[in-house]
């Protein structure tokens, strides 16, 4: 068990190294797991006894790399240990990758590209961004901002707070499952359901959080307002907190109409003011950059009060 003076050094450590090296360009680690996971899938979702194999599916994806990580994380000698932590909590972030992808639909954005914008929204959102127009694209850039920010950041901050390296792990390995099975589709509506809803359990608190935060760092009171009075209105449990504060926070209007495989969905409204633009979208990241920073400073001075509480 880590102390919480050694959890916030290397929290920033492991912010730090993601900063620095961003995401595996090779071999990364979640596209073997992505293998693992389909292959255990095509073995146990045979449409019979759906539910309990899910869960089964679940715990045999994710049980035997997190307890190894665990078992590595308490065997090892210190110095090898507190460096497993920090790379199991960069490989849980995604701060850097989400820079990386959504950065560049603002500047196709504020050039009037819509070609660039449509086609680097489209590889990131699943809605179709084909005949998409800028407030559209702009849309779709600040929600997956916010929303990501909570599943690629705040998340695995979280729980690398609560349990460590393993901790940070767990999290992101069940978020990966939730985005691979956790769809309302024939194949997955009853296979899927333990790792949405596992998901959605991993994720209540850090949500919560994250809208606080979103909250406290741009125009509070509108913020406040929205996360009471929207997010109920959203399909997601925690989506809907995070987005409808983030929204309130900047000042933008979210959700609306959108294309998904073909077909007009009419989303619930989220946020106040005007529709997103080009500058929304790094108003957006800035946000969550800002958030980041607040959460590493929240845990260094929880570290300083605990060192100073034992002196």
């Amino acid at each position: 068990m880590l102390s919480l003076p050694v959890t916030a050094a290397l929290a920033v450590a492991g912010v730090a190294v993601d900063r620095w090296l961003g995401e595996p360009r090779r071999a990364h680690p979640l596209v073997a797991f992505g293998k693992y996971a389909n292959q255990i899938e095509a073995r146990l979702n045979t449409g019979r006894r759906g539910r309990p194999l899910g869960l089964v599916a679940w715990l045999a994806a994710v049980a035997p790399p997190v307890i190894v990580a665990a078992l590595l994380c308490a065997l090892l000698p210190w110095p090898l240990a507190w460096a497993l932590h920090v790379a199991l909590l960069w490989f849980a972030l995604g701060a850097r990758s989400l820079t990386e992808h959504i950065a560049p639909i603002g500047a196709a954005l504020a050039r009037r590209d819509l070609a660039a914008a449509r086609e680097l929204t489209g590889r990131i959102v699943s809605r179709d961004t084909a005949g998409a127009d800028a407030t559209a694209l702009s849309r779709a850039a600040v929600e997956s901002a916010l929303e990501n920010g909570n599943d690629a950041i705040f998340g695995a901050l979280f729980w690398f707070a609560i349990a460590g390296g393993p901790g940070a792990l767990a999290f992101r390995l069940a978020n990966t499952l939730d985005a691979m099975w956790g769809y309302r589709t024939p194949r997955f509506l009853r296979f899927g359901w333990a790792a949405a809803r596992i998901d959605d359990v991993l994720n209540w608190i850090p949500a919560r959080l994250t809208a606080a935060s979103y909250a406290l760092l741009g125009d509070t009171r509108v913020a406040l307002r929205c996360w009471r009075e929207q997010a109920h209105r959203w399909e997601s449990p925690n989506a809907g907190p995070v987005m409808a504060s983030g929204a309130g926070s900047l000042n933008v209007l979210l959700g609306g109409a959108a294309v998904y495989h073909g077909m007009l969905e009419e989303r619930p409204a989220l946020g106040a003011g005007s529709p997103p633009r080009a500058q929304h979208v790094d108003a957006a990241l800035r946000l969550v950059e800002r958030t980041t920073i607040l959460w590493l400073a929240a845990l260094l001075a929880l570290a300083f009060v605990s060192v100073a509480s034992h002196v």
